[in-house]
């Protein structure tokens, strides 16, 4: 990333006061981050503060065992932005590298920007203690597990516990920056006519072999940079989302139903995958999130119909009339998606895990008797945890024998009691989990 060290402090200040958002109030990134980049007109300073954001976030747990070492007490509750502060200081200095200068003025700035004068010299302190002892420091937190992964103790030991032979693989998987991929409209256009474009463009690409429609990029690009991305010829979704569709198999005068819809990315990538169908039906109970699937499926030029509804509650919107596939894209903790999340780690509970569980074996029992015989239910989580995926399956289908596993592809993913768990970062994808059943 050029020129970080002639950005104004500004950026640290709004990415301080986003991290405290997240840490101190709970609040997702999702809904904070971009009404604050909004404040920033410059695209590098939107860039450094979203870098210095997503960075803090992802290695919070390491740069607050380093803090904890730095401070001779804690800071007050009424200080708390300055602890958020200081963690931008430290992610600069110790994993983004960062010039000293820069990294240290420019935080110490930040610190005035914040009306926090009163404490400029013990920011500039501990960052330049930081920085002399960064080796020290290193070492001493590498002998704490949650430091040295950046993740809760809880979800270190969940992943250990599910995949004892892979665990060091996914904490590691999701703490990489995510790449940027792309979803080619077939509609419109083929995958290599617009690798092609791309190259014209001078933005370096490659097929993403797993998936026929995925194309990542070698450096993220603003979307309007993309050739046609307004007209609707490609769309930004990580290639393990875009297996949904293909699983799905949906063919020509079939009614299909997506539950739990938005924002739509596999919606509109079912109807572009499949000309002719007789209806697709997208449900989402959050209204302001079903607003966005219309505003893709416009831009992509698709119809489906929408319905601001819970899919756990079918009596109160289904029309009688069986569906032929069903996709639940059911709720989940999101820990495949923690690389473009990073701020799951720090708001989901392990305590949450269970009442998801319970969630999603609702849908899939409400959801059931709406599929058509010979129907196929397809059923996607972005989470590596068992306990929402395989353990969900196998419960189910002992408990309803009209209920047959459809086998899935082999070229990716671990077999499962039920279904195919593909495991963050292999392939370059997301963590997500599969499996396909179809009713007798």
């Amino acid at each position: 990333m050029p020129c970080l060290a002639e950005l104004s402090g500004q950026p640290r200040t709004l990415a301080a006061q986003l991290v405290y958002r997240v840490l101190d109030k709970g609040e997702s990134l999702g809904s904070a981050l971009g009404p604050q980049l909004a404040q920033l007109a410059d695209p590098r300073q939107r860039a450094l503060t979203q870098e210095l954001v997503f960075g803090t976030l992802r290695w919070s747990h390491r740069l607050d065992a380093i803090l904890s070492r730095l401070l001779k007490k804690p800071l007050r509750k009424k200080d708390r932005e300055l602890h958020a502060l200081l963690l931008v200081g430290l992610y600069q200095l110790l994993i983004l590298d960062i010039p000293d200068h820069a990294a240290v003025s420019e935080t110490v700035d930040a610190v005035r920007q914040l009306g926090k004068d009163w404490a400029t010299g013990m920011v500039n302190g501990v960052l330049r203690n930081a920085r002399r002892r960064s080796g020290e420091l290193l070492k001493a937190v590498d002998s704490i597990d949650s430091a040295r992964w950046s993740y809760p103790d809880w979800w270190i030991e969940q992943v250990r516990g599910d995949w004892p032979e892979h665990w060091q693989q996914i904490l590691e998987a999701g703490n990489r920056r995510p790449p940027m991929v792309l979803r080619v409209n077939t509609r419109q256009v083929d995958r290599q006519a617009y690798l092609q474009q791309l190259q014209a463009a001078g933005i370096e690409a490659q097929a993403l072999p797993a998936v026929d429609t995925g194309i990542q990029l070698v450096e993220p690009q603003p979307v309007d940079a993309l050739p046609g991305f307004r007209e609707g010829a490609v769309s930004v979704q990580d290639g393990a989302a875009q297996l949904a569709a293909g699983l799905l198999d949906a063919q020509p005068g079939q009614r299909v139903l997506d539950a739990c819809a938005a924002p739509g990315g596999k919606t509109c990538h079912i109807l572009e995958r499949t000309p002719g169908l007789d209806s697709l039906l997208a449900i989402d109970s959050d209204p302001q999130r079903l607003g966005k699937i219309s505003e893709n499926l416009q831009r992509l030029k698709l119809q489906a119909g929408l319905l601001a509804a819970d899919a756990g509650d079918p009596q109160a919107w289904w029309d009688g009339r069986p569906f032929q596939r069903i996709l639940l894209d059911a709720p989940c903790s999101g820990s495949g998606v923690v690389r473009r999340h990073p701020d799951i780690k720090q708001l989901r509970r392990a305590t949450d895990l269970r009442a998801l569980s319970q969630q999603q074996q609702q849908l899939l029992e409400a959801l059931w008797p709406l599929l058509a015989s010979g129907g196929m239910l397809l059923y996607v989580t972005c989470s590596v945890f068992r306990q929402e995926n395989s353990d969900i399956l196998s419960a189910f289908m002992r408990q309803h024998s009209d209920a047959s596993e459809c086998p899935l592809p082999q070229a990716w993913g671990e077999a499962q009691p039920v279904g195919r768990q593909l495991l963050s970062g292999e392939q370059d994808m997301d963590g997500f989990y599969f499996a396909c059943l179809t009713r007798a």
